[in-house]
């Protein structure tokens, strides 16, 4: 279909991506990898033509096709009240601005195996899960140049142009259903055993198989599932013994940084923003109303603080264990008195920006090493959305309600 200026009903727009998207899919289910160069282009065409240049789709060294949304540069000031008139984090890669993302519109799922393995991004397919951190980096890196794990500043940039625009979009994050809209409803493509009277229950659904209320800005070409079905990695932010550590602007886009424990590419965050070395005095931490016991209690709403008052495991604060926790709500999140708030914090949606925020928790473990995912899964409910973060977990952590998504920039 040729598209010309004039009018369009969205529910013809979403009737036409969505069979282009579904084709693309099954050719890629019933034939693998497309590695001619004139079919990959038809394929981009198309999916170019029916988004009207909001989609693309990009191909790794294999050939495996990725649904992409095209996501453009942003300014602080466009994001945040009285931000400065310079790119968002999420588009300063090694000191160089970029002048677009590219984010995959579904979360994805892995083809092949330690070498060969790769993440894929389609629509109606199980999403990813039961993946670690690392795996999910892995799974991003190998797919070539450019591709790497989703950041939290590429995340945070999208969450923020969302809430700009007053929308909050709604997901999976109710067995299958939105807390909020019961009759909003996505394909079921896993059931969770929860025992006991309560038995099976919808989980996990397709990818992009919901209402487009659950794409970020409320549109046929828009991010889908933000908001709950798994879990997501981001890469670029840590907890490190309670302190909040980054990789500067979007460094963590450039796949050849290396993320691990001890990497030094992790940096700290003082009061006026600067970065500094881990362990600097004075930098950002998330501390606790209670020092944990050796139970696994919620401690309390999380505190931005620039010191460690109590940790959640005092026996042994470098432990990466399971211990007590604080939980809250995202918006809820107290500050240290007196403690002023970088704005480097609210751009990388650390810390909320105002109190309206519809949904989201923010879960933390001030103890040992603790990887970011976001957005919250199918039971999470309030708690899931746009601004959920889970500070709560080790590197190593895998489970049925956790995922990925890669991104793409051109290095």
């Amino acid at each position: 279909m040729k598209y010309v200026s004039g009018p369009y009903f969205q529910g013809q727009l979403l009737k036409d991506i969505n069979e282009i998207e579904i084709a693309l899919t099954e050719r890629f289910i019933y034939g693998g990898a497309i590695t001619d160069a004139a079919e990959q282009k038809s394929w981009r065409d198309r999916i170019l033509e029916a988004s009207m240049g909001r989609n693309t789709v990009l191909y790794d060294d294999q050939g495996n096709p990725s649904i992409m949304v095209i996501v453009p540069l942003m300014t602080e000031a466009e994001l945040l009240d009285g931000g400065r008139e310079v790119p968002h984090p999420a588009f300063i890669v090694n000191g160089v601005t970029k002048p677009r993302l590219y984010i995959s519109k579904y979360q994805n799922f892995t083809v092949g195996s330690s070498t060969t393995l790769r993440a894929v991004g389609l629509k109606h397919r199980d999403p990813g899960n039961t993946i670690n951190f690392d795996t999910a980096l892995l799974a991003c890196k190998q797919k070539g140049a450019g591709w790497h794990l989703m950041t939290n500043a590429e995340w945070a940039a999208i969450a923020l142009w969302a809430k700009k625009q007053g929308f909050w979009p709604r997901g999976n994050n109710s067995y299958g259903k939105d807390i909020n809209i019961q009759t909003e409803k996505g394909i079921p493509s896993y059931f969770h055993d929860y025992g006991g009277t309560t038995g099976k229950r919808i989980g996990r659904t397709l990818t992009g198989s919901g209402p487009i209320s659950r794409s970020h800005d409320g549109t046929p070409f828009g991010i889908f599932d933000l908001n709950g079905n798994v879990w997501e990695w981001v890469g670029g932010l840590r907890l490190k013994i309670g302190e909040i550590q980054i990789l500067e602007n979007n460094n963590a886009a450039d796949n050849t940084k290396d993320q691990s424990d001890t990497s030094t590419e992790w940096k700290a965050i003082l009061p006026d923003g600067t970065l500094v070395a881990p362990g600097t005095n004075g930098t950002y931490k998330f501390d606790s109303p209670a020092a944990g016991t050796g139970g696994t209690a919620n401690l309390g709403t999380p505190i931005l603080n620039t010191a460690i008052t109590n940790s959640g495991y005092p026996t042994d604060p470098t432990s990466n264990g399971y211990y007590d926790y604080n939980y809250s709500y995202f918006k809820d999140l107290q500050i240290a008195s007196g403690l002023s708030v970088a704005n480097i914090l609210k751009l990388l949606g650390i810390v909320p920006i105002d109190s309206n925020y519809k949904n989201g928790g923010l879960w933390v473990r001030n103890y040992g090493e603790r990887l970011p995912f976001r957005g919250g899964s199918w039971d999470y409910g309030s708690y899931a959305g746009l601004f959920a973060l889970a500070l709560f977990d080790p590197r190593s952590y895998a489970y049925v309600h956790v995922g990925f998504r890669s991104a793409y920039v051109n290095l």
